[in-house]
């Protein structure tokens, strides 16, 4: 098979979400996290046969995609689920407020990092909710949670603790420890936890491995509702397949409960690209790795060596945190969009002075990017 993600992909003149928020401007997008990359050969194929059947009516899970997920699973993470745990949804993000919507009522809390992806605290919200934040600072040049300082602010209020692993946006793929002292709190509160790992192929640090926090142990296990899809790792965000795996019945009832009504089925296209990708995608997802580690080390080098700028080396996804607080700008988001780059405003994050990047598309486009951020900076000392 031959992989070649230096192929430019011309995306601006499709539907495409990233490309069309500055559509007719001169400005790069690398904002929302989805990849410049075509998707694997053989996904392609097998949808390519299925429009072909012509026939698009309601389709069901296909069995092989369950069988696929619970031994991707055990082999790539240590993790031994039962296939009545997986609820599929069209989209992880709904299954963030279901979560909160099936755990949580008005008059109760979530509890999350911050920064964090923004959907976790329009989730948090929703019908007059309120959500706690668990301070997230820069720990041995990663970014960590700290639960210790968390204690002090809980009142009996917290229903509902959310997770992100590995950390949107600052990339750190936790450590067995620390998904520990994560679960040790919430065992202590009596919490739920919610734990989005929709990146948890996406590990870019070799000697770094993905730990499931359900996978810790049986508490863990049992208070844990799993967020995983196969579109970060193999972009298919715009078809739509996501699952929750949620090992405790009385959790997995409230949640399925709860989305009763509301939340579509999966798509019979999603199906297919999601069961094709994970059959056959690993020889692609392993080159797709090597290609965001190139360009993890180009981003990191180049952007601290920016005056005013600094990004700690991300373990994970394809994103990077980059913090720009020392600029002497009000608003470096808009700086940059001037200057022909769109990142994603760390505002939305709850963290007004950084910015987000996502470096997965190809390296020239990425040169160029940061090429027009140098000489942004460079008109700014003069």
């Amino acid at each position: 098979m031959t992989l070649n993600f230096d192929l430019w992909v011309d995306r601006s003149h499709s539907d495409s979400v990233k490309w069309n928020k500055y559509k007719n401007q001169d400005v790069i997008p690398l904002w929302v996290a989805d990849t410049d990359f075509t998707t694997p050969p053989q996904v392609i194929k097998e949808l390519q046969q299925r429009v072909a059947e012509g026939v698009f009516g309601y389709g069901f899970t296909p069995p092989e995609l369950i069988d696929l997920v619970v031994k991707r699973l055990a082999e790539r993470y240590d993790w031994a689920i039962e296939p009545e745990w997986i609820v599929w949804l069209p989209g992880l993000v709904c299954g963030l407020n279901v979560a909160v919507r099936a755990n949580v009522t008005q008059h109760e809390t979530s509890l999350m990092p911050m920064p964090i992806y923004p959907p976790f605290m329009q989730a948090a919200q929703s019908e007059g909710r309120q959500f706690k934040s668990v301070n997230v600072s820069e720990q041995n040049q990663r970014w960590v949670a700290d639960f210790a300082a968390a204690e002090n602010q809980m009142d009996g209020s917290e229903k509902l603790l959310m997770l992100c692993n590995p950390y949107n946006p600052g990339g750190t793929v936790y450590r067995r420890e620390e998904l520990l002292e994560q679960q040790e709190f919430a065992r202590r509160h009596n919490l739920v936890v919610c734990s989005d790992e929709i990146h948890c192929d996406l590990i870019l640090e070799p000697r770094q491995k993905h730990i499931p926090f359900a996978s810790l142990n049986a508490d863990a296990e049992q208070r844990s509702i799993t967020l995983l899809a196969p579109s970060k790792t193999f972009n298919l965000a715009g078809l739509g397949a996501s699952m929750a795996i949620i090992p405790n019945p009385q959790l997995r009832r409230k949640f399925l409960n709860t989305s009763k009504g509301i939340v579509p089925h999966v798509n019979i296209l999603a199906y297919v690209a999601a069961t094709a990708a994970y059959r056959d995608g690993e020889e692609w997802l392993s080159a797709q790795l090597d290609y965001l580690r190139g360009n993890r080390e180009l981003v990191t080098r180049r952007i601290n060596a920016m005056p005013g700028l600094r990004m700690l080396a991300p373990e994970g996804t394809y994103l990077g945190w980059i913090d720009a607080s020392a600029l002497p700008v009000q608003d470096p988001y808009r700086f940059f969009v001037e200057a022909g780059v769109g990142f994603s405003g760390g505002t939305e994050f709850g963290a007004p002075g950084f910015v987000r990047i996502n470096f997965g598309c190809q390296r020239a486009l990425l040169e160029k990017a940061l090429d027009r951020m140098e000489a942004a900076l460079q008109a700014l000392e003069r």
